[in-house]
């Protein structure tokens, strides 16, 4: 069927649709089950925290490039929160320094996870891709590529509740990173909804193309946790750092 000739989704049942791609979130990736029961050694949990620290270094690089090709002023004086978020400003040290934080609690020290030695290759690409994504697109479509953050708080508060239990030998005062992103994730998240939805309702097409895009960062993600599951594993037969 050409979707040219179909009616655009209502606000709300585009809206479903969206929050419907979430039974592909991350969250169900077998790192993460593992993770969630506590079946993760003191060194895969290391290096799950070395893996993503790349990713959070590259958050404020994707929305620069968002900003950068963004026009609209309202818009980039909301968008640039999320930077501030992550890179910090006044007396809030921010996110990055907050997961290095957390590196500390799982027995890293700042050179550990600041040299990037632990990341993957294949988890550097997964990120470098969806950075790259944030460069090329139009800045509509890079907005849309960020609504993952529609289902960020589950996870985050699931590592609250889970992490106390099953690492105990984890610092508590290395989860402030999760305690910090409940509430901004879900402020990014109503605007990056809002703009999605104004932009995309145009057409069924759109709508369709905000839902491939919404996928392709979720693709992202897993193939994020793939490769750290694969380096993890590696960890867990040889004994040694990656």
């Amino acid at each position: 069927m050409d979707t040219r000739t179909l009616p655009p989704w209502s606000a709300a049942e585009f809206e479903q649709q969206l929050r419907s791609k979430g039974q592909g979130y991350h969250i169900h990736h077998p790192i993460h089950l593992m993770m969630a029961e506590g079946k993760l050694s003191r060194r895969q949990l290391q290096g799950w925290v070395a893996n993503r620290f790349y990713y959070q270094i590259s958050i404020p690089r994707k929305d620069a490039a968002i900003m950068a090709n963004c026009p609209d002023r309202a818009v980039r004086r909301e968008w640039v929160l999320r930077i501030l978020d992550h890179d910090g400003h006044d007396q809030d040290a921010g996110g990055i320094e907050a997961w290095i934080g957390l590196g500390q609690a799982v027995g890293l020290s700042r050179e550990d996870i600041t040299s990037l030695r632990w990341v993957s290759p294949a988890a550097r690409f997964a990120v470098d891709a969806y950075v790259n994504f944030a460069r090329q697109a139009s800045w509509h479509e890079a907005v849309a590529s960020s609504l993952t953050e529609l289902f960020a708080p589950h996870i985050h508060q699931q590592r609250l509740d889970t992490w106390p239990i099953h690492y105990p030998w984890v610092d508590a005062a290395g989860l402030r990173y999760f305690k910090k992103r409940l509430s901004e994730a879900r402020r990014d998240v109503q605007h990056g909804l809002r703009l999605t939805l104004e932009y995309f309702s145009q057409s069924r097409a759109l709508q369709l193309r905000a839902l491939e895009i919404v996928q392709f960062k979720l693709d992202v993600l897993w193939a994020l946790a793939d490769a750290i599951l694969l380096q993890t594993c590696e960890i867990a037969v040889i004994g040694e750092k990656p």
